[in-house]
């Protein structure tokens, strides 16, 4: 029995406040005007406080400049015209209406990127009886955001979200911050970004147009970049592909795929160079040098191989090695660079070289008789006695320039390592 007392007085306390909550609307709306500012003098200023939280990242659009993000904004200020004794309506304090029916502050986003989408929703305040009103309403917002991708893709970007009244000035609506950042408790994390602040600034703005100051507050957003897609998808590729252009040294020049490697690896680096261009904003900073930087060495290895296979196939018909080529390459350092071996079965040291046909006409002397006699076959046995000379010449200098471009090939193979390490300890170092 005294449980359905209890039930029954509970719902008579209910009905009793609905009643009262129809009647405190219907005479709180009797004589009220949204379209005036909520104040007994129109001279005195009317605060307003801002709260940003920010629930969602859903989009960076680094070509065309803009952030996408799902923000609530809490907008809390005092109506004049809204106040209600409590105890006149039994003790009701708090209720809740369509925000369509009281006075609303006009702020907007000030670098917002697209008029089609909407502000905040038409949710319903929370009227309190000394006339604190709270909205609270979701917004899916669009801004410019300037994109820096020098550091792409261990770049940070700070973006401004900067709130404002658009016709009221600093004398008529002044904003205030209810925090010094924005809200991230309820932050869902982004799967490219990171989010390491939100803090908030409030300016004080004087435009040309008019002498009255226009207050807004600056939400600046600090994002980091989740490098790691990027490192196992662009980066390493490429330090793999850089390694290569080293490689084209060391391949025989007689294999004929020396240029061949040097272009398909250019290639490679290009390909990779236009999947980042697509994504980065056109603009005078470079992103990933490393990939410039690359190019440039891959081409430079292949006009040296160039250079080198030229060296390689000069020919008999090429001016001797050099007395200081001879010294600094083929002695110094093919001894530094383990290239022994002249490359050419046919030619052997120049010692060798010049006394073998020397030797030749000392063999066994012939019968005078015969030597005199023939003199056009001893004319002959010279003939060809300087022809192979000359060839053994010939063949010393082919090999010798060979020598010097293999020497060349090694030199310029481990300069090119060194090169590809140390740009890539630079970008690790970076990215640390």
């Amino acid at each position: 029995m005294m449980c359905k007392m209890c039930v029954f007085w509970t719902t008579d306390v209910h009905c009793a406040q609905g009643h009262y909550a129809q009647q405190l609307l219907n005479d709180l709306m009797e004589n009220y005007s949204n379209a005036l500012r909520p104040v007994e003098d129109m001279d005195k200023t009317l605060n307003v406080t801002l709260q940003i939280t920010l629930s969602q990242i859903k989009d960076m659009d680094e070509r065309n400049q803009v952030l996408i993000a799902y923000l609530w904004i809490r907008q809390t200020w005092y109506d004049a015209y809204l106040k209600w004794n409590k105890n006149e309506y039994d003790g009701l304090e708090v209720i809740r209406i369509p925000s369509s029916l009281v006075w609303r502050p006009d702020l907007v986003l000030y670098n917002k990127a697209d008029d089609d989408l909407p502000g905040p929703v038409d949710t319903n305040v929370v009227l309190r009886y000394t006339g604190e009103i709270t909205w609270d309403a979701p917004a899916i917002t669009k801004s410019s955001c300037v994109v820096d991708v020098s550091y792409f893709p261990f770049d940070s970007q700070h973006c401004n979200l900067t709130f404002g009244s658009w016709t009221y000035n600093g004398n008529q609506v002044d904003i205030t911050m209810a925090m010094d950042s924005g809200d991230l408790s309820d932050f869902v994390e982004n799967v490219e970004w990171e989010c390491r602040g939100m803090p908030a600034v409030k300016s004080v703005v004087t435009y040309g147009c008019c002498s009255d100051p226009y207050p807004d507050i600056t939400y600046t957003l600090l994002l980091k970049r989740r490098s790691s897609f990027y490192i196992y998808n662009l980066l390493l590729p490429c330090f793999l592909i850089s390694f290569l252009a080293p490689l084209g040294f060391y391949l025989p020049a007689d294999s004929g795929e020396k240029v061949s490697l040097g272009v398909t690896v250019l290639l490679a680096l290009t390909v990779f160079q236009l999947v980042v261009a697509e994504s980065m904003p056109p603009s005078e900073s470079v992103p990933l040098i490393y990939y410039i930087t690359t190019m440039t060495m891959v081409t430079a290895s292949t006009a040296l191989t160039i250079f080198i296979m030229n060296i390689h196939f000069c020919g008999t018909e090429a001016k001797p090695v050099p007395h200081w080529a001879k010294v600094l390459i083929i002695g110094y350092m093919s001894r530094v660079f383990f290239v022994y071996e002249v490359g050419e079965s046919c030619a052997s040291s120049p010692g060798q070289s010049e006394d073998a046909p020397d030797r030749q006409p000392h063999g066994p002397k012939p019968p005078a008789a015969t030597v005199s006699g023939d003199r056009k076959l001893v004319r002959n046995i010279e003939y060809i006695a300087n022809c192979f000379r000359e060839h053994r010449s010939t063949c010393l200098k082919v090999a010798e320039w060979k020598k010097v471009a293999k020497v060349m090939d090694r030199f310029f193979m481990w300069i090119f390592f060194a090169m590809v390490f140390l740009m890539s300890v630079l970008v690790t170092g970076r990215s640390s």
